[in-house]
């Protein structure tokens, strides 16, 4: 087992693997006390035989620059492939500046091509590369040193059986035509807009059961300021104080010092210095917060505007449609999403490119009448009316 550790040797390697088609890729970081993920492996693999066609690198080894591998995931012609690849990429964003493309998610195509909703690792390597993966060492801490070779062991794994599991994935999407398909969902993981948390918005993750104006300004200020906050010092953002917490805030609407201590959530570091000032000027803002400027609940997931009968109708519709073509249902549409289309909200992504030729479009005709479900058999059809 190798393991890199002089920016030459990783240079070396990402020369190498630049020359192949593809390449596999994963990390282990530890997330646990930071904001930001702490990379702490990067595992690589070229598609050859060779006991060194499989790297680790060590990204904690003194002196060590990874600009090679950033430059082998913005080289445009080799396919960088991953499993799950949202974490790995949101790493890759903010140390290396690059998102990889082309990109190729194992996870995604396995829902495309039938192993059914977030498909762990495991599985398509049991499935198709016809191995276990030894998930011993999963909770290893990767930030001390050294990594005994059984970690190493489970590390490479994660990139070794991962080519063969590419190489069967890539081969069903050409023959289902359904590249396209990945294409369309890859296009999200390769946003930036997908891992920056802009402050500003940070609000509309915090779940409540309030519709006041009022109310949500003040939950909008303070989770602008957890946000910033936990950004700025690199802390988890439920370190500075949790969602019931923030709640609790925004229903006592506390003026200072002393009110804020009364908070029965509140973490004991939050009670005083700069978290207990920002939590008072973001309560304070919240407060002069003029009525035209609050923000507005979604009610596109209210209840009393679905029309139930619709939505069941529009689930088995959906189970019908991803049983015969052998996809995950959830990658076209959440129970949520079924809901407010029978609401009559329409932009959604169920309503759009694939989805829309996959479903979309007999959803919208059910929803008009133009078409009914019937059974034949054990088979659910689509019937014209």
């Amino acid at each position: 087992m190798i393991t890199i550790t002089t920016t030459e040797d990783l240079a070396a390697f990402c020369k190498e693997a630049a020359t192949f088609d593809y390449v596999t890729v994963d990390t282990e970081f530890l997330r646990e006390r930071t904001y930001y993920a702490k990379l702490c492996l990067v595992q690589l693999a070229m598609p050859r035989e060779g006991d060194d066609s499989a790297v680790l690198v060590d990204p904690l080894a003194e002196g060590l620059s990874l600009q090679p591998l950033w430059d082998l995931m913005a080289d445009k012609a080799v396919v960088k492939v991953f499993h799950a690849a949202r974490q790995d990429l949101e790493i890759f964003f903010h140390d290396g500046d690059v998102i990889p493309e082309p990109l190729f998610d194992t996870q995604v195509a396995a829902m495309v091509c039938g192993f059914g909703e977030q498909v762990g690792y495991e599985t398509l390597v049991r499935k198709i590369a016809k191995e276990q993966v030894d998930k011993s060492s999963r909770f290893t801490d990767w930030s001390r040193r050294p990594l005994t070779d059984a970690q190493k062991t489970y590390a490479l794994a994660d990139v070794t059986h991962l080519r063969i599991v590419y190489e069967y994935l890539e081969a069903a999407l050409r023959k289902n035509q359904r590249e396209k398909w990945v294409r369309e969902e890859l296009a999200i993981l390769q946003s930036a807009d997908t891992y920056q948390i802009d402050p500003d918005v940070a609000w509309k993750r915090v779940k409540t059961r309030t519709s006041s104006g009022k109310f949500l300004a003040i939950v909008r200020e303070l989770a602008k300021f957890r946000e910033a906050y936990a950004q700025e010092r690199n802390v988890p953002r439920n370190r500075v104080f949790k969602d019931d917490a923030l709640s609790e805030l925004a229903s006592t609407k506390p003026k200072d010092i002393n009110e804020l201590g009364r908070s029965r959530l509140l973490l004991r570091d939050a009670r005083k210095g700069d978290i207990a000032e920002g939590i008072l000027a973001a309560v304070k803002a919240g407060l002069a917060c003029k009525p035209e400027d609050m923000p507005k609940a979604d009610t596109r997931f209210d209840k009393q505007n679905v029309n139930p009968a619709l939505a069941d109708m529009l689930r088995v519709l959906l189970k019908a449609k991803t049983e015969s073509m052998g996809v995950a249902s959830k990658l076209i549409a959440t129970a949520a999403e079924l809901d407010m289309i029978a609401s009559g909200e329409r932009d959604l992504a169920a309503l759009k490119g694939w989805r829309k030729e996959a479903f979309g479009d007999d959803a919208l005709r059910l929803c008009d009448g133009e078409i009914a479900l019937a059974v034949k058999g054990r088979v659910v059809q689509v019937v014209e009316l």
